[in-house]
């Protein structure tokens, strides 16, 4: 399916003579899922994913030039780490796990806290953190710009040298394109009853009734894009208090991002400190009714599931919600 607010979008960049025909990237979005929204001042082209791609790989925009965005994002991850937390260019385990980049244009806020409101912003987040990948944006744009092969795409791209800005533009738009849909779920939605087998279409009833996963996981992208607490670590000693560092707030102590669940199965280890290692071990988390503290979430409570409806579930998610097209993304030649 086309993606017909780009495509507006791009009309008027052809009008002003801003795009050529040849640029615009003709978007597929993977049945299931809402046309994507994509910035007036970042429009989408061949050539600009295709540097956000490189960009994306390359352990050069690190400050040991060993760690990329795909080291804690990485496409046969589900687009997140295998590890429970992420190790960054210190050689530590950083304070939580990498979420997935899967679908994550149609994100609100990024990051588990919601500190940044745009892909652009998020992705130059990490690159600057001492923690993940230590690199001063202006060292960086130096080391680029020293790169023949960057600095030509850049002026081919932006019609600049390589700037910050432009860094963030490129990889956000590269990530936009990272998209799962067409799963057994839509196909079901759209008129294949056997899409899903016995088991998942029980577990779909529950999960849209009894188990309440769908008070929080909901919308084709299966997620509010709100934040809520759900008891996670709340109960350590110096417990992280997730979206109240930004919005300051007691009301959102311990609350997080909701994830997606487009191809959840490929994501493990789960929840933002990657200490569920199973989606098993998250049913069993909401069939207890999380962890009691103030702040828990209404819509958690005790479900007393059975063994049969956990299973059902389980099945669901990794059954109902795995893409029949998953994005997998090999590593580019980079450019010298």
């Amino acid at each position: 399916m086309f993606n017909r607010g780009f495509a507006v979008l791009a009309v008027v960049l052809l009008a002003v003579g801003t795009l050529s025909a040849e640029e615009i990237l003709d978007l597929k979005v993977p049945a299931g899922l809402k046309p994507l929204k994509i910035p007036a001042d970042n429009p989408l082209t061949e050539a600009k994913v295709e540097l956000g791609k490189q960009l994306y790989f390359d352990p050069r925009l690190s400050g040991n030039n060993e760690v990329s965005c795909a080291s804690c994002h990485d496409p046969k991850h589900g687009w997140a780490d295998s590890k429970d937390r992420s190790v960054g260019v210190p050689g530590e385990r950083l304070g939580r796990h990498s979420p997935t980049i899967i679908n994550a244009g149609y994100q609100r806020f990024q990051f588990w806290d919601g500190r940044a409101g745009s892909l652009e912003e998020q992705a130059l987040g990490p690159i600057q953190s001492p923690a993940e990948m230590n690199m001063n944006l202006d060292t960086l744009t130096k080391k680029l710009n020293a790169i023949p092969g960057y600095r030509n795409q850049f002026k081919q791209v932006f019609g600049t040298e390589v700037t910050a800005e432009n860094i963030g533009k490129a990889i956000a738009s590269f990530e936009r394109t990272v998209l799962s849909g067409n799963a057994a779920y839509d196909r079901y939605k759209a008129g294949d009853e056997a899409a899903l087998s016995e088991g998942a279409l029980r577990g779909r009833k529950l999960f849209f009734g009894k188990a309440n996963c769908s008070a929080c996981h909901a919308g084709s992208n299966f997620t509010d894009n709100g934040f809520h607490n759900i008891g996670v670590g709340i109960d350590l000693a110096e417990p992280d208090v997730g979206r109240q560092s930004i919005s300051k707030l007691s009301g959102d102590r311990g609350s997080f991002k909701t994830p997606t669940l487009r191809d959840v199965d490929r994501t493990a280890p789960y929840m933002h400190d990657g200490s569920m290692a199973t989606l098993e071990d998250v049913i069993e988390h909401y069939s207890k009714g999380g962890i009691d503290n103030p702040q828990l979430d209404e819509e958690i409570f005790k479900l007393d599931l059975t063994d049969q409806e956990k299973k059902d579930l389980v099945l669901f998610l990794k059954e109902g919600l795995a893409s029949q097209n998953y994005p997998m993304v090999e590593v580019p030649t980079l450019p010298e």
